[in-house]
């Protein structure tokens, strides 16, 4: 079978070459020249675009193609939301399929390094001659899932909603009413620094926010009865508590938040019993 699969390899390979002298043209100069008049014209039309966009613009003021430069980010921010480019939003959904740390290594590398594989390899796999659409159903039903799927989760990246800071400040009555701390005025104020803060990135708290890097579910976390003391310290520098991933929010650790907010968050963590049934 190999053999005969070579030999038929070797025999179109010489029928190509035939009809290249009878009837084609040479790679060099044909084929060279034309690419190079193509890049070219791309180069052309990319300098064209900056000069458009440097004489149209006029410093924060935008043209047709935007402005020189924008205000500063802020890295100070809890209200930015960081999202990749859109040709990745296939990845950006996986990575809300496949929960951190048991499976993520799959959205990650699984998945992707796979089809890479499977896309490197296939010409070295299916050598059929064959190429009318009606005769090869498994390509073409494969193409058509890798479509429909990458364009689902495209679609399901670009409209996926993280809750932002501002947003989060209104669910904390909501918060306060459902694990009855509503009448302790320290745990909302430590509530609203809670959303605030931008914990709910990493953190899940009744049912809002996202779970990264194996950081706890924390809608029960005072259940342990761990005292407000422990949490101000754990929240403080969670690299004495062994938590290397989260980090240090204390003044004297390097981090935002004084005494007094600290005390604010911890209360609020140890009455965080779990809702009310």
């Amino acid at each position: 079978m190999a053999s005969r699969r070579i030999v038929e390899r070797r025999e179109a390979h010489q029928r190509y070459k035939e009809d290249v002298e009878k009837r084609g043209k040479a790679f060099f100069p044909h084929a060279m020249f034309h690419d190079t008049i193509m890049s070219f014209v791309v180069v052309i039309v990319i300098v064209a675009l900056a000069c458009i966009w440097y004489f149209d613009a006029d410093g924060t003021e935008a043209g047709v193609l935007g402005p020189h430069w924008t205000e500063e980010a802020d890295p100070g921010t809890t209200d930015f939301i960081p999202r990749p480019d859109w040709y990745f939003f296939f990845l950006f959904y996986l990575l809300r399929i496949f929960k951190w740390p048991e499976s993520v290594v799959l959205g990650t590398v699984g998945i992707p390094t796979i089809l890479l594989i499977i896309l490197l390899v296939l010409p070295f796999i299916d050598l059929r001659r064959e190429r009318r659409i009606l005769r090869r159903p498994v390509a073409i039903v494969t193409v058509i899932l890798t479509v429909l799927a990458m364009g689902v989760l495209t679609w399901k990246g670009a409209t996926a909603e993280e809750a932002l800071g501002s947003e989060l400040v209104e669910a904390v009555p909501e918060w306060a009413e459902a694990q009855g701390f509503a009448d302790n005025e320290v745990a909302v104020q430590g509530a609203q620094l809670f959303a605030e803060a931008g914990c709910a990135q990493c953190h899940v708290y009744l049912g809002i926010g996202s779970q990264n890097l194996g950081a706890p579910e924390l809608s029960a976390i005072g259940q342990g009865d761990r005292g407000i003391e422990y949490f101000k310290n754990y929240v403080a520098n969670p690299a004495d508590f062994g938590n290397p991933v989260m980090p240090a929010y204390g003044q004297e650790f390097g981090g935002s938040l004084d005494d007094e907010q600290l005390t604010a968050i911890a209360t609020f963590l140890d009455a965080s019993k779990g809702p009310d049934e």
